[in-house]
């Protein structure tokens, strides 16, 4: 298994991150993102910019990282569009990988938003959209 670092130098470019708020579901995500289920993901925009994550640029190659901070694997970015949550669409939704329906997506984020700092009808969301590049190992 690669290290943090030979995957950083691989992709200097790169931003690392977590999928999720705790391990079950970080595990759960990445295995989506493997299975080829999960091709999108979304954020609050309140959470990046000045000392949160620097927002998704496409083309740009992220770390993602299993819950204890080693290196799962490497998505591309392919697109980026900010939208309010109740402006979701289902192809949006469904691109996530993690509900069959646009009201389970909404249920689901949902409580996540509210487990992270608030949800609200009109926030407004980072939604990005991307590809796998390399995935080292599943050791989740």
């Amino acid at each position: 298994m690669m290290t943090l670092e030979e995957v950083q130098r691989r992709y200097p470019e790169a931003v690392t991150f977590t999928f999720g708020d705790n391990a079950a579901l970080c595990a759960d995500l990445l295995g989506l993102v493997r299975s080829g289920a999960k091709r999108a993901t979304c954020g609050a925009l309140r959470d990046f910019g000045t000392g949160g994550e620097a927002l998704p640029v496409a083309g740009r190659h992220d770390i993602a990282l299993n819950w204890d901070g080693s290196p799962a694997l490497v998505i591309r970015t392919v697109e980026v569009t900010q939208r309010r949550f109740c402006e979701v669409d289902e192809d949006f939704a469904l691109a996530e990988g993690e509900n069959e329906t646009l009201a389970g997506w909404q249920a689901g984020h949902r409580a996540y938003f509210e487990r992270n700092g608030g949800w609200g009808e009109n926030m407004m969301l980072v939604c990005e959209r991307f590809e796998l590049v390399e995935d080292f190992g599943g050791n989740i």
